[in-house]
């Protein structure tokens, strides 16, 4: 028993070295593995002025600048450290400020900078005149300088310049201001500030590389000139960051910029493209007065707080492609030059266009915008937002123009309600035409599909696919394997994605088409009331001509029924005056003016022409042929409603004996045309004339009912458009 023990120990010591190996090989394999190939992240070196003097003795060539290497470095500027800060400065001046012709630049990148940052002191201050620094610069620094002189003058608002070196230059003095001019490049590549940055009326002649920054404390940039390209790109402010009046002359980027604190670009300028696409404003972000000359990027954009463009000016394109304002956006007295593009942008609070001014045919590209009327607001000039509200197509925006409509009726601006209903039945008349004269995909035939662009095999593919399940929407052809995106997208405009139509569904939406049609062109729809007048005006005095002329004009011989030079000439220069009033009125109203006035002649003239010619042809032969057509009521003389009145008198004598003929000696015996004319389109005149009821031609029984007719179709299109543009009346008119 006792030479067991020995063994025993000695087993265990066996274990316990095998489980601290496994456990030793375990830690081994949960350490992080470095990647094969990667290059190993330098360690930040504290900056001291003997490696100052050293990295400025041997500058290193980045992309063609000599540069001041200092990166990856711990720099202490702070106030217990001010004998290292008043060195750097001193020494870091010196080197960026000789003149030569190859300027130093310098790189911060990876750096941490631990105190306040003052890099315009970098800068050579030098006044703002041309002739003064033309020995000290190149002339291609001089003519960058230059350039600031044609931004002041190119200002829209040139008598009250936002910043000083553009009142120095714009103003005769003897005095200038000064600018701190940094004419080497500058590398701030994921550079973290603790301090405060202060960069203020500083003119940067190279690039400025600033990717990734981090300013902890507040970043002055205040009236600063970056005359080559400049990226701030996922640079983020955590504090106040200060753009006032400064200047990008060569393209900016903030793309991905968290702005943590107020932005503050009032009264700056870009003189090329801009992009802030993806960029994070989570407090007030001001852009008031600022001028776009480039095209502005705010796609995918996020304003969590306030944004304020207010008086601002975009000459070019301005993208807010899916941007995303949590509170109130402010566009006012802002001027757009060239098309706003809001599609798929959120508007959760309040966007305000209010006294915005656009070019010609500029449009707001709403298509897709994320906007709930009941707890958004869109403002804008009244009856001027909603001509500027556009979609690209109906399908899949119909829930937009709805709550743009509702917004607008909420506000009272009936006018913009309406040109947003206007624009939502013109793109459903589109649609309607395309499924009537479009290329149905599940209807048209093999050799349709190859004329249409798609090869035999892609075009068999089809067809096979719609034998089994028809088509529902048009990217269900990408589901084919024969068809690829390019072909797709091709061709895509150029057919329609509907069930197939029968002769009688056929018909049935070619009336929805046509008598749409005769709604916009007419009367927009129910949305313009002087389009509707201007039409009805050209057909009064049509009619009014017509009768006139087939009851005054009857022969030549054998004794001469015809007017006098008076009458004839009070006709025609009284048509003339009403349908230049009624072309005034259509073709200042009208989308399509002459599309229009086409429909309007298409049914008033051909049939009632037609009429009157058959009437001359046959000749008249009956009794009374020198009495007048047309009776009056002569027990009164009142500007009379005229409702339910038809255009012949009753079979009655009692009203023969009150409805006297017209009397044609009399010089206003023109007048009563109108007048009946009038009747019977208005439904409302100063006396009520009617048809005689004996010898009366059956040609002219047919004009009067064709335009009595007419006038129940005009009325109802007038009284509904009076409903749809006076707020209130369409309750007067139903409680009637």
């Amino acid at each position: 028993m006792q030479a067991v023990y020995p063994a025993v120990i000695y087993d265990l010591g066996i274990c316990v070295r095998i489980a601290l190996m496994c456990l030793c090989m375990l830690l081994l394999f949960l350490q992080p593995l470095p990647a094969w190939g990667a290059d190993a992240i330098p360690e930040s070196t504290i900056l001291t002025l003997e490696l100052l003097q050293e990295r400025i003795n041997k500058p290193i060539l980045q992309e063609g600048n000599l540069m001041v290497d200092l990166q990856h470095m711990v720099i202490d500027l702070r106030p217990e450290n001010a004998s290292f800060r008043d060195a750097f400065y001193q020494i870091l001046r010196k080197e960026l400020q000789k003149t030569g012709t190859k300027p130093l630049g310098l790189d911060l990148s990876h750096s941490i900078i631990q105190g306040d940052f003052i890099g315009s002191d970098l800068g050579l201050k030098i006044p703002l005149y041309t002739q003064a620094i033309a020995p000290i610069f190149t002339p291609s620094e001089q003519e960058q300088l230059e350039r600031l002189r044609e931004v002041c003058l190119q200002s829209l608002d040139v008598a009250f310049p936002s910043s000083r070196d553009c009142r120095s230059l714009l103003v005769e003095s003897t005095t200038s201001s000064q600018i701190n001019v940094f004419r080497g490049s500058l590398k701030l590549v994921q550079t973290h500030f603790n301090g405060t940055v202060k960069f203020a009326n500083t003119f940067f002649l190279q690039p400025v590389d600033a990717e990734g920054v981090v300013f902890s404390q507040i970043g002055n940039f205040t009236e600063t000139r970056f005359s080559r390209a400049v990226s701030f790109g996922k640079a983020s402010f955590q504090q106040e960051s200060q753009f006032l009046g400064s200047i990008f002359f060569d393209k900016a980027n903030f793309k991905q910029t968290q702005f943590q604190e107020l932005a503050s670009f009032q009264d700056s300028s870009f003189e090329e493209a801009t992009n802030f696409s993806q960029a994070n404003f989570h407090q007030l972000a001001k852009f008031t007065r600022v001028q776009w000359q480039g095209n502005t990027d705010f796609s995918q954009a996020h304003f969590s707080s306030q944004a304020e463009f207010t008086q601002a000016i975009f000459n070019h394109f301005f993208s807010l492609t899916e941007a995303s304002f949590s509170a109130a956006v402010s566009f006012r007295e802002a001027q757009f030059n060239n098309p706003v593009n809001l599609q798929g942008a959120s508007i959760q609070n309040q966007a305000d266009f209010s006294d915005a001014r656009f070019a010609k045919d500029i449009d707001l590209n709403v298509s897709g915008l994320i906007f709930n009327s009941n707890q958004a607001k869109i403002l804008g000039n009244l009856g001027q937002i909603g001509k500027k509200l556009v979609v690209a197509k109906l399908q899949g925006n119909q829930s937009v123009l709805r709550n743009l409509g509702q917004n607008f009726r909420q506000l009272q601006q009936i006018a913009d309600a309406n040109q947003l209903e206007y624009t939502k039945q013109r793109l459903r008349l589109e649609e309607l035409s395309h499924l009537l004269i479009g290329t149905n995909i599940n209807s048209v035939s093999l050799q349709g599909l190859i004329h249409l662009g798609f090869s035999p095999t892609q075009a068999q593919a089809i067809i096979r696919r719609r034998m089994t399940k028809l088509f529902r929407k048009d990217t269900e052809l990408l589901t084919l394997t024969e068809i690829d995106l390019e072909t797709y997208t091709q061709l895509s405009s150029r057919f329609v994605v509907e069930e197939p139509l029968s002769l009688f569904g056929w018909l049935s939406q070619g009336w929805s088409w046509l008598a749409l049609s005769l709604l916009l062109l007419l009367s927009g729809y129910g949305t313009n009331f002087w389009l509707v007048f201007g039409v009805g005006m050209i057909a009064i005095a049509y009619f009014g001509l017509l009768f006139w002329l087939i009851d005054r004009f009857r022969r030549l011989q054998p004794v001469a029924i015809i007017p006098d030079c008076y009458e004839a000439t009070s006709m025609l220069v009284s048509l003339s005056l009403l349908t230049l009033f009624g072309l005034l009125a259509i073709f200042h109203n009208a989308e399509q003016p002459w599309l229009t006035l086409t429909c309007l002649f298409i049914i008033i003239i051909p049939i009632p022409a037609f009429l009157a010619l058959q009437l001359y042809s046959q000749g008249r032969y009956h009794d009374l042929m020198n009495i007048s057509y047309f009776t009056e009521d002569g027990t009164m003389r009142q500007l009379r409603l005229l409702i339910g009145r038809l255009p012949v008198i009753p079979r009655c004598q009692l009203f023969r004996e009150r409805y006297l003929p017209l009397l044609w000696n009399r010089r206003w015996n023109w007048l009563n045309y109108y007048d009946f004319s009038l009747n019977n389109l208005l439904r409302i005149g100063f006396n009520d004339i009617r048809l005689r009821d004996e010898h009366l031609p059956g040609i002219i029984t047919t004009l009067a009912w064709y335009q009595w007719s007419l006038g129940i179709l005009y009325i109802t299109l007038l009284l509904w458009t009076l409903s749809r543009t006076i707020p209130g009346l369409n309750l007067l008119i139903y409680l009637k």
